[in-house]
Order: structure tokens, then C-alpha cells, then sequence
């Protein structure tokens, strides 16, 4: 089978990485996770989603680099600059296109896809760094590695495009090479991932050590828990190992970062609104470092103490005393320049998080009864309070495991299913996935306002929905639907195809409620001789994690792929 070089990168909403593989196909190897953080005296599996350019939108640093750098700066300088953290939120829940901006830290706004690109090529080269370094000079390019790029399975099409984009922008894969870049739905990495493990590889939050039974027919929930994104989806374990998606990935935006929110809401309100926006216009920076702190607390399940910023008591002290602020708080207080919050004020933070979480997973067991186990993995799970939370909910329903290294399962488990990516052997379709198509008029079975007339003056209907796969259908990994089709001019030489989706079963055209275009393509037939009883054919790839389509001439029988166009209306 030959070698097999493989680079997985987690690009994560709080914090990103990469690991590598660097062995022959049959070789079992964990494969190397790169640790970040020297610089800041600490040894982590991800770096900081942060990512620093200068005034004139060059590339400064990434992660902890960024993040140190934008923090140690005073107001003026750092506010001449462009800070991003977080920013991989701005492709969640809608349709993304290339001249999406983003605001930085300062306010002022940047083309989404040059700061998306500058962090994957910040990633590309320190993976290509490191590996040299660990394989004494052996000279490598990004063209020796198959690329394997995380992303929520709760993402639109039209973010995995902008996400491919970018990294073609950043060198990771060239014209030509577009093959060497696949996309892992993070929960589904983590699932190849967890499968692997030993009993001791989990965490046992209620002394019973377990770990997954790999036998045909067992049936777990993945609950990748994000800083950004909470991301579900639901495995069954096949005949050979390999999985079947049961239900369609779900989740929503209720991440790690919603605790975060709420302690920062929380401070606006104890200090009084008036007071915190005059703190967080004149030092941005500060307001980001206390929830940095906050963020490393919020894995215990235990009382905190925050240091309260010199600033911050200043510009309170000209209106009342420290202590008078906190006086009507419950659970909090203030002491001597400390913050004291209680175990039960930081579950409370937790709240609204939790209780989507638990919504999403209630929704689950309502339609099936037989799942053995919840997965939790992503670096939210380091948290003790999710843990118990989702342990004592469902602790009637199956079993609830976690991973000792809950962040790295995605890592990994990305790494593994570059190698295999027919791991996942059955998908769910999300939608209803249709094309536009004419077809002759018929009075009895079309609409009138469908009909119109070509050149030749045959009438035809418009705007008809060919079904090509339909909702909760279960498609193969590698599984392809065709449709066939005709031009509707003698001499056109080239068809526009819409591609479309809807939520519901059976729709007969394509402007009905509720159907949305998703893009288009163009196929080309450059030979007219047959007029309109030439035939194309079109074969669409549904199962795997991108989707792909090729258009076939019948008559030239030359075949091109066309690429689907998610990111225009």
C-alpha cells in the first residue's frame, strides 16, 4: 500500500492544532500531536484561535503569539492593529460567501477569507516546520501529505467551500492536487477516534470503567463540545467496525463560549453597565484576559478567585466603593482586589448552555430508545461541571463516557479517518437535494404561470423539482444519484443547473416555500449536431463529507467534474 504521510488540522472556534502520521498504511500508530505554549510556560494539545495582523493587514502572529503580543501592548498600539479570537463563528449557521468581513478586536472590519487564510497557512507551515524537525532534515512540501481540515457537521456547504478556499489560498493543496484535501466532521472524527480506545483511555466520572463495546449494533451519541458550536451526531457500529449515521448531525451555537458570555454579562451587571462599557472601550485588551482566566476556572467545579484589573477598580471607585458593588450579588464578592465567585454562581453560568445540550439529547432518546453510550469530547468537556451534568441526566438512558484528553479525540480521530475514509459507511441526508428541470407541458399535471416556449416552439414546463435524494435518506460514503437531462434549445451549448434543497419530502417545483437554491453549475455540450435529443448525465456524490458532481456528454462521453457552487445565489 505504500506510504501513507497524513496532516489533520483541528481548526477550533477557542483554540486550534494539528497532528501527524507518518507510517505506512498498515502500521497502527498513534500519530504525534504537536503542543503548544512554551512561550507562556505552559504544554497544551491547541493553541489559542487568535490571530494578530498588522495596520495594513499583514500577518503578525498566531495563537499564543498573537494573543501574548495583543495583550502586553498598550491601548493605542494594539488598537492599531487587527486582533481576531473566535472568528471561525462568523461561517456558523448561514450562507457564506467569499466577501464576507469580520471585526477585529478594534472594531475595524477584514475580508473573512484573508484572515481564514492566514491562520491555515500560519498552520500549514508550522506542521511542515515540525515535522522536519522530528525527521532529521528529510525534506517535505504540502503536496507529500493528505490533508485532512475539521469542521462542525452542523456547517452549511457553502462554509466547507469558503473553508477549501481558503486553504488553496494558503498552499495547502494547488490546482491538481485538490484530492489531498479532505474534510472530517469533528464528531465523526472523535467516533473513529473513541472506538479505538482502552478502558483506561476514558474518564470515569461514576467509578464504573468501561469503555466502548465494539460489538455489531451498538449505538452511541458523539456530543462534540465546542468552545463555538455544540455538535451531535448519532453512530451505530457495523459488521467490519465501520459506522452508519443514524440520525442527521444536530446541534447549535450553545458552546463553551456562552459560559464565558454569561460571567462577562455578569460583571457588566455587578459594575453597572455604565462603568463596564467605559472599561472595555479604553482597554479591550484587559476585558479579554479576564476571560481568559475565567476560562481555565470553568473546568473545575469549584470556588474561584479572579484578580480584578487596576483599571477596571479605578474607573469603579470614582463612583462607589469595591464592596458596594457586590453587596446586592448573591454568590460573589469582592476582596482586597480579588473577585470571589462561588461553585453555585459558576453553575449558574453554565445554565442555558447545559439545559441545549440536555434539549438536544432529549430529542435523541424520543426517537430511539436503544442507544448504549454519550461520547463527549472537544475541549468544553474538560469541564467537570458538563460532565456530572450530563452523567446524573441521562445516567437511566446508557452509559456516559469522556476521554482523558477530550481535546485531542478530534485531532486523532481526523488523522484516522484521512487513512480510512470509509470509516463512516453511511450517511443521512440532512435535506431533500433536488435540480431544476423542464420537462413538455402537460395541462392536466403543470401549472400554466410554468409554461413557456422555445425557439422551435415546443412548450415546456419550468421550474420542475427533479428529486435527486431525499431527507433522512441513508446515502453510502461513496454512493453516487443520477439524472439525466436534455437541452431545451437545438443549439445551446452549455446548461445552467440549479441545485436546490428543502426540509420537505416531495416538492414539485422549485420557488415553492421553504425550497432554497444552494448553488449552480454549468455542464458543457459543445457539439449541437443531435439538437435537443442530446443527453447529459449527471452524477452527484451525497455521502461523503463534501458533495461533488460530475456532468457526462453522452455523446463525447467527455465526462468533467463541475464544481458546485455554494458560496453565490
Amino acid at each position: 500500500m505504500g506510504e501513507s504521510y497524513i496532516i489533520s488540522i483541528d481548526f477550533g472556534t477557542t483554540y486550534s492544532g494539528y497532528a501527524f502520521s507518518l507510517t505506512s498504511r498498515e502500521e497502527e500508530v498513534d500519530p504525534h500531536v504537536k503542543f503548544w505554549g512554551e512561550e507562556v510556560g505552559l504544554e497544551t494539545p491547541k493553541t489559542p484561535t487568535c490571530i494578530l495582523f498588522d495596520e495594513h493587514q499583514q500577518f503578525i502572529s498566531f495563537g499564543y503569539e498573537a494573543r501574548q503580543t495583543y495583550l502586553k501592548n498598550s491601548g493605542k498600539e494594539s488598537r492599531a492593529k487587527f486582533f481576531f479570537d473566535c472568528f471561525k463563528m462568523s461561517l456558523y449557521g448561514k450562507k457564506v460567501t467569499t466577501d464576507l468581513t469580520i471585526t477585529a478586536a478594534n472594531g475595524k472590519e477584514m475580508k473573512a477569507l484573508k484572515v481564514f487564510t492566514e491562520a491555515l497557512r500560519f498552520l500549514k507551515e508550522d506542521a511542515l516546520k515540525t515535522i522536519q524537525q522530528n525527521t532529521e532534515g528529510m525534506k517535505f512540501t504540502a503536496s507529500d501529505f493528505t490533508w485532512v481540515l475539521t469542521v462542525p457537521a452542523i456547517w452549511d456547504h457553502s462554509a466547507k467551500q469558503f473553508m477549501r478556499e481558503a486553504a488553496t489560498k494558503a498552499g495547502i493543496v494547488t490546482e491538481g492536487t485538490e484530492n489531498n484535501l479532505v474534510f472530517a466532521l469533528e464528531p465523526e472524527a472523535a467516533s473513529v477516534y473513541c472506538k479505538k480506545l482502552p478502558s483506561e483511555g476514558f474518564i470515569a466520572e461514576n467509578r464504573n470503567e468501561s469503555k466502548l463495546d465494539q460489538s455489531p449494533g451498538t449505538q452511541y451519541i458523539i456530543v462534540d463540545c465546542g468552545g463555538g458550536t455544540i455538535d451531535i451526531t448519532v453512530h451505530e457500529v457495523l459488521e467490519g467496525g465501520f459506522l452508519k449515521e443514524l440520525h442527521k448531525a444536530s446541534g447549535n451555537d450553545m458552546g463553551g463560549q456562552n459560559v464565558d458570555r454569561k460571567f462577562k454579562e455578569f460583571l457588566r451587571d455587578t459594575f453597572s453597565p455604565e462603568v463596564w462599557d467605559e472599561y472595555e472601550e479604553k482597554y479591550p485588551s484587559e476585558v479579554r484576559r479576564i476571560i481568559y482566566d475565567f476560562t481555565l476556572f470553568k473546568r473545575r467545579d469549584e470556588d474561584m478567585e479572579i484578580t480584578c484589573p487596576l483599571n477596571l477598580g479605578m474607573i469603579a471607585q470614582r463612583k462607589q466603593d469595591m464592596e458596594e458593588y457586590f453587596k446586592r450579588v448573591q454568590n460573589a464578592s469582592y476582596d482586597e482586589g480579588v473577585i470571589k465567585i462561588s461553585k453555585q454562581k459558576l453553575r449558574y453560568f453554565f445554565e442555558e448552555s447545559l439545559w441545549s445540550i440536555s434539549m438536544s439529547l432529549r430529542g435523541i432518546f424520543v426517537k430511539t430508545c436503544s442507544i448504549n453510550y454519550i461520547l463527549l469530547v472537544g475541549g468544553f468537556a474538560e469541564s467537570q461541571i458538563l460532565r456530572r451534568y450530563i452523567t446524573d441526566e441521562f445516567i437511566d438512558n446508557c452509559k456516559v463516557l469522556c476521554p482523558f484528553r477530550p481535546q485531542e479525540a478530534i485531532l486523532k480521530g481526523a488523522v484516522e479517518f484521512g487513512r480510512n475514509q470509509d470509516a463512516v459507511a453511511s450517511r443521512k441526508s440532512a435535506y431533500t437535494y433536488g435540480v431544476s428541470c423542464s420537462e413538455e407541458f402537460d395541462k392536466l399535471k403543470h401549472k400554466d404561470d410554468k409554461k413557456y416556449t422555445n425557439k422551435e416552439g415546443v412548450i415546456f414546463c419550468g421550474d420542475l423539482f427533479c428529486k435527486l435524494v431525499e431527507i433522512d435518506e441513508d446515502v453510502r460514503w461513496n454512493e453516487t444519484r443520477n439524472h439525466s437531462f436534455s437541452p431545451v434549445e437545438k443549439h445551446q451549448t452549455q446548461m445552467n443547473v440549479r441545485f436546490y434543497r428543502t426540509k420537505k419530502n416531495d416538492p414539485m417545483y422549485v420557488d415553492e416555500p421553504k425550497v432554497e437554491k444552494i448553488g449552480s453549475f454549468i455542464v458543457e455540450s459543445p457539439d449541437t449536431t443531435l439538437g435537443m435529443d442530446r443527453q447529459i448525465n449527471l452524477e452527484i456524490k451525497f455521502g461523503s463529507t463534501e458533495m461533488t458532481a460530475t456532468g457526462t456528454d453522452r455523446e463525447t462521453g467527455v465526462g468533467r467534474t463541475v464544481t458546485l457552487n455554494f458560496m453565490t445565489n
